[in-house]
């Protein structure tokens, strides 16, 4: 199979998707960063197309760049400034032609991740 790489983000703290969250997917080669592409996420969390599609998949290393902090500015859930969370940054491999999913569990003070399916 064809590598790609998907991604979507759910808020934790008000039980439903993140929709209108930016993310911005970068590739790293050394201290390179080259920025691949730039995404909105719909009223699902998820961004409308494969954020990485198979056409462009290469293996390396990556960073998937979450705005959180607009999109939680929007959401009233901000907070006195400076946040807590702006932009989190989840840096990771892709070592294999293979489907990886980075998914963002999403709150105003905290958030995870994990390779999904």
């Amino acid at each position: 199979m064809p590598g790609f790489l998907t991604t979507h983000v759910l808020d934790t703290a008000r039980g439903c998707p993140a929709a209108g969250l930016r993310i911005v997917l970068h590739k790293i080669t050394g201290d390179t960063r080259e920025t691949i592409a730039d995404m909105i996420t719909n009223a699902d969390g998820r961004t409308d197309a494969a954020i990485l599609p198979q056409g462009s998949f290469a293996v390396g290393q990556y960073e998937l760049v979450f705005h959180a902090g607009d999109y939680l500015r929007a959401t009233g859930q901000a907070g006195t400034a400076p946040l807590f969370l702006d932009e989190v940054p989840i840096r990771f491999g892709m070592a294999l032609e293979d489907h990886y999913h980075v998914p963002l569990l999403l709150s105003p003070y905290g958030y995870s991740t994990y390779r999904g399916s």
